[in-house]
């Protein structure tokens, strides 16, 4: 067993996650491909390299961001617009100044998250979201916040008048040729189950709680996809927007979108993604030119364009527990990231 076999089977035997599929390429080819482990705790049944799985909030830079990247390319949108010429509950006196800039990096003010899920669905969900007073001052202070992110959706289907996930599915995902990443998956794909809710696992249902009663579509969470798929949407950023022969993107958009926008000394943000920054889940030696996100589930993306390097992570954590083995996860994701990234030559060989 090599290095990088033993990091996975610690992690399995640790009661990180079950099993989990891992993806490592570059804007070429894919270099490594591999799956470990169990569908889940209780099942035999092995992990494959196109197992499906919930990629939680990635969800915000695979389907939302993305889809924000279009309307703007398409003369629909700009990033200082403010969010109240498009969402209901943003003209008051504390929301008014929020920019579609500041959803993207997080710094809108807006909390967290929101309790509403535990008595409102659907359409009064997304009422008392839009209704979420901010806790900080606008612009001042990053705190990742769900409810950006949904509001980013609310704006994309107000703008276009097509849902959310019909608007990414032709705009994004068939271009790429994204053919397992959707919202709610059909029953017959092979999908990593996630946690209980209502007495039941999920399995093919979001497992974030907000994306979950709005229906199962939702700019935060709600995504499913598989390694290759990913793999598709990330090599188109070291492409400066192409898929083989066709655009996606313009260079100059993957490159505003990619750059450092935000910094407070602690976190760095580009509009939408993560960046490499301290204790960071893409470890230690990625440059400071590499972007990605994480998914509550125990999924991540990272992508680094110094040095050409994709790396993906799909795992199904919250499926032993949903709280408990956070902190391994955690500590998982940059030490698998730190192997991978030292020893790229070999990998593929």
């Amino acid at each position: 067993m090599n290095r990088l076999d033993e990091i996975f089977q610690d992690a399995i035997s640790d009661g990180t996650f079950p099993g989990g599929v891992l993806l490592v390429g570059d804007h070429e080819r894919v270099r490594f491909e591999k799956s470990y482990g169990t569908l889940s705790k209780d099942s035999k049944e092995d992990v494959s390299i196109d197992t499906v799985y919930d990629v939680a909030s990635m969800t915000k830079v695979v389907a939302t961001t993305p889809a924000i990247m279009k309307l703007i390319e398409d003369g629909k949108l700009r990033l200082y617009d403010p969010v109240k010429l498009f969402v209901d509950g943003f003209e008051t006196d504390e929301k008014r100044e929020i920019r579609i800039f500041h959803l993207l990096t997080h710094t809108s003010g807006l909390p967290p998250y929101s309790e509403g899920w535990k008595y409102a669905r659907d359409r009064e969900l997304l009422k008392i979201i839009n209704s979420t007073v901010p806790i900080n001052p606008i612009g001042t202070k990053y705190v990742y916040s769900c409810l950006n992110f949904i509001t980013l959706m609310e704006v994309v289907e107000n703008i276009t008048s097509r849902k959310f996930d019909d608007f990414v599915m032709s705009e994004i995902f068939n271009p790429l040729e994204m053919v397992y990443t959707t919202f709610k998956p059909p029953k017959n794909w092979k999908i990593a189950p996630t946690s209980e809710r209502e007495g039941r696992i999920l399995r093919g249902e979001v497992d974030d709680e907000l994306a979950y009663y709005l229906g199962g579509v939702s700019g935060n969470a709600g995504l499913f996809s598989n390694a290759r798929d990913l793999y598709n949407y990330a090599k188109m950023y070291l492409n400066s927007g192409k898929h083989g022969d066709r655009k996606i993107f313009a260079k100059e958009t993957i490159d505003t979108f990619t750059r450092e926008t935000f910094n407070d000394g602690q976190n760095r943000r580009a509009l939408g993604w993560d960046m490499k920054g301290l204790a960071c889940s893409c470890g230690d030696l990625m440059t400071n030119k590499a972007f990605g996100h994480t998914g509550f589930t125990g999924t991540s993306i990272w992508i680094d364009p110094e040095t050409d390097v994709i790396v993906i992570l799909l795992t199904n954590r919250v499926n032993i527990s949903r709280r408990e083995n956070q902190d391994k996860i955690i500590r998982f994701r940059p030490l698998i990231h730190n192997y991978i990234v030292a020893n790229m030559e070999a990998l593929g060989e």
